[in-house]
């Protein structure tokens, strides 16, 4: 039996279970099985997954995020914002502007502060990528996959693909609660035209600066919230020319709002809140 230190946290209900390697080591052939044990909401503690929080020789600290399933994604927009809260207040930083370093970049965070305890987190999520290549999806590398025709278990959608450091399908509705979520989610996630799978999203558009918005997660299933989702969704709303570029554009995600920014110079800013829901030690049965 190995006991795990934890805390638990959620950015707009989007839980992951946080292990701080400042303190402790993990061995690294446990981590997907450790990721699998403690997500489970029957048998472990329940989460979206779980992430590591790391030293790096590149930026002021790191972040490893493995989803439900075990697998290991690249970036996660709500736990930036949590792991920036958790390195702020635990004092692994003392300054209010730092680096994270994710698999996919290194990005840039800023805590905004009341009483010297994180109110919000500003994450500059950098540029996204368009390239069809990039995403990854499959299909001629020729242009941005825009209102393309993507025809799915017989319906007929029009996709644009994002990628955040991680891939995003993005799709329209004229009414957020009528998106086909838990039909259409989890077949476009595996579906062969994007090789590394992807997270899809429904968006609405309320106005030209908010959008309603759902998803299915790559690896997780339905969520509360996504960060790197709306980034992509605001994003692929700007490409369609829905709403405006180089303006704070309101998220309305089920588990609360994210304000996201595409500014001129091409990059992506995140604003949004972080919270502790508990702390304590997970007793891991290490596997033979």
């Amino acid at each position: 039996m190995m006991e795990i230190p934890f805390i638990k946290m959620h950015g707009l209900g989007n839980n992951y279970i946080y292990i701080d390697l400042f303190q402790h080591q993990l061995d690294e052939n446990l981590l997907s099985n450790i990721a699998e044990k403690v997500s489970n909401v029957n048998t472990g503690i329940g989460s979206d997954g779980m992430i590591l929080i790391h030293p790096s020789e590149h930026a002021d600290l790191g972040m490893r995020i493995f989803n439900k399933d075990g697998s290991e994604g690249k970036s996660c927009g709500n736990g930036l914002r949590c792991t920036a809260k958790y390195a702020y207040e635990h004092g692994i930083i003392s300054k209010e502007k730092f680096t994270i370093e994710t698999k996919a970049n290194i990005v840039e965070s800023e805590v905004l502060l009341a009483d010297g305890q994180v109110q919000e987190i500003t994450i500059n999520m950098g540029a996204p990528l368009l390239r069809r290549m990039d995403i990854p999806m499959m299909g001629n590398d020729d242009s941005q996959v825009v209102s393309e025709p993507f025809i799915v278990n017989g319906k007929k959608l029009e996709v644009t693909a994002v990628s955040m450091g991680n891939p995003h399908a993005v799709f329209f509705v004229d009414n957020i609660h009528d998106a086909p979520l838990h039909e259409l989610g989890p077949v476009i996630e595996k579906d062969m035209r994007f090789p590394e799978g992807v997270n899809v999203e429904f968006i609405e558009v309320v106005s030209a600066n908010e959008i309603n918005f759902a998803v299915w997660e790559r690896g997780s299933g339905i969520t509360q919230a996504c960060g790197t989702g709306a980034c992509a969704s605001v994003v692929a709303a700007i490409l369609n020319q829905q709403v405006n570029r180089d303006e704070d554009v309101i998220v309305h995600l089920a588990g609360g709002d994210l304000t996201i920014k595409w500014d001129e110079k091409g990059d992506v800013w995140m604003t949004g809140g972080a919270d502790v829901i508990a702390e304590g030690v997970y007793q891991y049965q290490i596997v033979e």
